[in-house]
């Protein structure tokens, strides 16, 4: 029985909208649904038994692999205790251990404050509405305007979506969010008028939904200067790269920055529930101490749920006892090895690496794009499922970012993976 005469495959086309899915396409009688059912370390299973290496992390999330013995269990062990308490006047010990715990992760006096929240794009949000309330309420108030990046990606809700830089996106909600500037590069941000901005919005080192963009190196380290010196809060968007993903457990340590407010969510919780923390100074938090007047009148049902707490600080503790950054730097270097191989395909344009992500950019034969309506990202992306590799392209860029637990070998399947499927959807175009 295919997957799509399954009950599960049935049901799902007859009652679930999936997010960024065309379902014209999905709903079709021959598509089969790729249901998944249990996995184990980097690789996932689906309910015909066959296993695939989970190449993006299950959307760029799962750090340590797929029950992971320390994160599961934390979190039976907080089910005999309470699953969820109101964060709205109340508190809870793993609430507090975990803000602890990322303070320290940062120096002394730097990031002192976390307020949690449910996923990057509400943490976000947050770090938004921190700013714009903490200008008001420190006597400039017409630091108002927000700056971001050409192809910038900061989350779907309406505030996030503010900041994106990629129309297909974010440009049929225009109308209903607040204005945003975009610029291409710190020179285009020096001719603002940096008296009326409030913050500046970026991902560190690489745009994420943008294919995987690398920005040049130095640029953040410069993007902190101009911030200082025109007091610009500097808002860092580590959703993607935050907790190992570059090589360092943030990304900004790359360049010795220190941000006035950072969103973390993804792999906060080693990719098992959903959790998001925004940290910021004590600079900030003070201009919010006062009367009623002064509270941010910010917060989610979910926010510090315990459950998704005892993850986070389980995945802390395997950082600390698996020297996960150590063993990573040997991974690094070996994908890096092996993204060699496949920049010497003839459809391969150009390859970018920032630690253990990756983005390999297809191309025409004659260097050109290939028209947007052919989907060949998304037909390599097919064609390395049935090979045994699980992931999801940009457009034409093919993500490889796994689980940090994926051993040598497997690395080496994965990008076998890849080039097979490659020389198969583009054989008719060389």
């Amino acid at each position: 029985m295919s997957e799509s005469q399954s009950p599960t495959g049935e049901l799902d086309k007859a009652h679930l909208w999936h997010p960024f899915t065309q379902h014209r396409d999905w709903g079709a009688p021959d598509h089969e649904p790729l249901v998944l059912v249990s996995g184990q370390g980097a690789m996932l299973r689906d309910s015909t038994g066959r296993e695939y290496l989970d190449g993006n992390s299950s959307i760029w999330t799962n750090l340590h692999g797929h029950r992971h013995p320390k994160i599961d269990a934390a979190i039976r062990a907080q089910l005999d205790q309470v699953a969820h308490v109101s964060f709205l006047g109340f508190t809870h010990p793993l609430a507090a251990e975990l803000a602890r715990q990322l303070v320290a992760l940062w120096p002394a006096a730097t990031l002192t404050r976390v307020f949690f929240s449910d996923d990057g794009s509400t943490a976000i949000e947050v770090a938004l509405k921190m700013a714009a309330q903490f200008w008001q309420q420190t006597g400039q108030p017409r630091r108002t305007r927000f700056v971001a990046f050409t192809g910038a990606y900061h989350g779907d809700t309406m505030g996030a979506s503010s900041l994106g830089g990629i129309a297909a996106f974010h440009g049929k909600f225009s109308a209903w969010q607040f204005p945003a500037e975009h610029v291409p590069t710190m020179d285009a941000l020096r001719a603002l008028d940096a008296e009326t901005i409030a913050a500046v919005v970026i991902e560190p080192l690489i745009q994420g939904a943008a294919g995987m963009r690398l920005w040049p190196r130095g640029m953040l380290a410069e993007l902190r200067r101009w911030c200082t010196e025109h007091d610009v809060l500097l808002i860092l968007d580590e959703v993607m790269t935050g907790f190992g993903r570059t090589g360092k457990m943030f990304a900004c340590e790359h360049e010795a920055v220190i941000p006035d407010l950072i969103a973390l969510a993804k792999g906060l919780t080693g990719g098992y529930l959903p959790l998001a923390a925004t940290l910021t100074t004590e600079r900030v938090f003070h201009a919010f101490l006062g009367g009623a007047g002064m509270t941010l009148y910010y917060g989610h049902s979910y926010t510090a749920n315990p459950l998704g707490c005892a993850a986070a600080l389980a995945s802390l503790a395997i950082f600390r006892e698996e020297r996960v950054l150590e063993t990573l730097s040997r991974k690094v270097t070996h994908l890096t090895a092996l993204l060699e191989r496949l920049r010497a395909l003839p459809h391969v344009g150009e390859v970018r690496q920032c630690g253990f992500i990756a983005g390999i950019e297809l191309r025409q034969s004659n260097g050109e794009a290939f028209p947007p309506g052919e989907l060949v990202g998304a037909k390599v992306c097919h064609a390395a499922r049935n090979r045994g590799l699980l992931t999801r392209p940009i457009r034409d860029t093919i993500v490889l970012m796994p689980p940090y637990c994926i051993t040598e070998g497997q690395l080496e399947q994965a990008c076998a993976a890849l080039s097979g499927a490659i020389d198969e959807v583009c054989v008719s175009h060389r």
